[in-house]
């Protein structure tokens, strides 16, 4: 079952998610002495991340890896990492950062990191994004990824630049322990609409999600 956490302003929101999200860290790090958390692209999450950031969190005890990345050369400003670098790792004393390498190539970029996390069965957070079509990471309706079970899938045709990228694939975003997304504004009512609906969107198929919305992103309702 989604569960979802309604705010009249997007700020409130991004607060109320980085306090969840903290809270998840804080009981893996008491039950494993680490965690591991994904994070994710775009522009939604800047807010909620500087505001993780500010926690007083063993920051040293968390592994951050991406939901997916852009085919870009490293160091590119449309890189994930390149955002997620800006808006909390830069912030933090200490890191532990597994970047996809996609500036090998999708296919051999999803190989590398597949070998990254083989040894983790289950990410404690997974922090995704969700766009007006309904697609999450770098999973797109109708693409191909959708049905790949690897661990880590190269995405090919993507509707959005670039058109090559890397993903978790679904099979792993079931297995994680949480599931937080992030979304807000009136262009994301739809959509949201639609997922209320059940409809059969990558967002739909990746299991239990913790909603953090604004009233915009429900007015459809």
């Amino acid at each position: 079952m989604h569960e979802w956490f309604i705010f009249n302003e997007f700020d409130q929101a991004s607060k109320a998610a980085a306090d969840f999200i903290a809270e998840k860290v804080e009981l893996a790090i008491s039950q494993n002495n680490n965690c591991h958390v994904v994070l994710p692209g775009g522009n939604t999450p800047k807010k909620c991340l500087r505001y993780l950031a500010d926690k007083p969190i063993a920051w040293q005890k968390v592994h951050w890896y991406l939901g997916d990345e852009r085919c870009y050369p490293s160091g590119h400003a449309d890189r994930n990492d390149a955002m997620l670098e800006e808006n909390i790792w830069s912030y933090l004393p200490e890191t532990n950062i597994h970047r996809i390498q996609a500036e090998a190539g999708a296919e051999n970029a999803a190989s590398l990191y597949a070998e990254e996390i083989k040894n983790i069965h289950g990410f404690d957070i997974v922090f995704l994004g969700m766009g007006e079509d309904g697609h999450t990471a770098s999973l797109f309706p109708g693409n191909k990824a959708l049905k790949d079970n690897r661990v880590v899938v190269p995405v090919f045709n993507s509707p959005k630049a670039p058109t090559e990228r890397v993903s978790l694939s679904i099979k792993t975003l079931q297995q994680a322990k949480c599931r937080v997304v992030l979304s807000a504004g009136l262009g994301k009512a739809e959509i949201i609409f639609r997922v209320k609906k059940g409809e059969s969107l990558p967002i739909n198929q990746i299991g239990d999600i913790n909603w953090f919305v604004d009233k915009e992103a429900v007015s459809y309702l």
